[in-house]
């Protein structure tokens, strides 16, 4: 697909945060048009730093059209129930308890337009917990990932909303497939997708691996990741500072290591393989440590590359798109907003290096009136809407980032 494949396609979000935006980033950067409906205090996404607009707003909004109704009045959602009758796809990632009270569950939504296709990303599918609430972090706990991730002894999340990320994509997959379906049942237009069941199919090798060890050892026990598994496999600070992950998989990339390094364990049978050095592990980690922490990184880096190690920089994120791989044609997008430079990462996987030109992100209500008018409201209703608070548009001084104070 290029990146106007869903051309002509409007697609509605009632979205906040992560899990239903990113859904419809994706399918704004494949050519669809996406409206945006917030309350008429905005996604929550728009007050997270100083007062205004986070990076998840820019990174996973921009392009779209926002539009700002109050969903509880009588006009609003009259406006909400054209606009939705004017819609391909309806994507919205509401608790369940919100979504019955703002009359937009799927039975809701098909009595406006029976042929939608209607997405709901929730905590919780079907069963017992579906009406429960849940987060990026919840799903990370109750499937197992969480209990891997400790810091000093304390189970934590990951960090980025890996969880409300792949949610939304497995979100577009079902979307697509639904459009690709010549004839789609009513059923097949209804899609749930779930963080909790997100996370169980992200931890389904984890899962099995300790179902296989429980039934050879007989007792569970995980698989350890690769760089557990593996002596070698993992990162190393140079001796300025800066660390590096080696990719040494296989018997084959611990030959290379060791040679382009001229470290003594080169010709050692007792670690030729895998097996050998896993017994060894604590031998094969100082010896790697000793290894990159004697040479800088520049030195590390030419003796790497010359021996043909696989190997990165452990990036941090204020360097991440200096390098030329992240700056090549069709990798990045750039935005100006609100007198700001921002370069986003591009969707991957275009045909074509060039870089479709999209609106910035919208401030609140950017498009109320734009959109009103494509709904039929003359002038004098859409003033009376305004005046009423049924819609809102966008105001000088909306979501204004404090100013940073200067010490001293």
């Amino acid at each position: 697909m290029d990146h106007q494949s869903l051309s002509g396609r409007r697609v509605v979000e009632l979205g906040t945060m992560v899990a239903a935006p990113f859904a419809t980033h994706i399918l704004s950067q494949l050519g669809a048009e996406v409206i945006k409906v917030e309350p008429l205090t905005g996604d929550t996404t728009r007050a997270l730093v100083r007062g205004g607009p986070s990076g998840t707003l820019i990174a996973y909004s921009h392009g779209k059209k926002s539009v700002a109704i109050d969903l509880a009045s009588p006009e609003g959602a009259e406006a909400f129930a054209r606009l939705i009758a004017t819609a391909h796809v309806f994507i919205h990632n509401l608790a369940p308890g919100s979504a019955r009270k703002l009359k937009v569950s799927a039975d809701d939504i098909a009595a406006l337009n029976p042929a939608i296709i209607y997405c709901h990303v929730r905590g919780y599918a079907a069963g017992p917990l579906a009406e429960d609430l849940a987060t990026n972090p919840v799903a990370e706990a109750s499937t197992g990932v969480m209990d891997d991730h400790r810091i000093d002894g304390r189970p934590s999340r990951l960090g980025p909303s890996y969880h409300d990320q792949f949610a939304g994509t497995y979100s577009v997959i079902r979307i697509l497939a639904t459009m690709l379906n010549p004839e789609p049942t009513p059923a097949d237009r209804r899609i749930e997708i779930g963080l909790y069941e997100t996370g169980l199919h992200l931890a389904a090798r984890d899962l099995a691996g300790v179902q296989l060890k429980t039934q050879l050892l007989g007792r569970p026990e995980k698989e350890a990741g690769g760089e557990f598994a593996m002596p070698g496999y993992g990162a190393y600070e140079t001796r300025d500072g800066r660390w590096l992950y080696l990719l040494v998989l296989t018997d084959a990339h611990w030959a290379r290591l060791t040679r382009s390094l001229a470290m003594a364990e080169a010709d050692d049978p007792d670690l030729a393989k895998l097996r050998d050095r896993k017994k060894q592990r604590l031998r094969v980690e100082a010896a790697v440590r000793a290894a990159i922490g004697a040479l800088s990184y520049a030195e590390a880096e030419a003796k790497l590359r010359a021996g043909g190690v696989g190997f990165n920089e452990v990036m941090p994120l204020e360097r991440v798109l200096d390098v030329p791989q992240a700056r090549q044609p069709g990798k990045l997008r750039d935005l100006d907003f609100r007198g700001l430079r921002f370069e986003v990462p591009e969707f991957p996987g275009a045909a074509t290096t060039d870089v479709v030109p999209g609106l910035p992100p919208p401030e609140l209500g950017e498009h109320s009136v734009e959109v009103l008018e494509s709904l039929g409201y003359d002038a004098a209703a859409r003033d009376a809407m305004l005046a009423s608070r049924a819609v809102k548009q966008a105001e000088p001084g909306d979501f204004a980032w404090a100013p940073v104070r200067q010490k001293g």
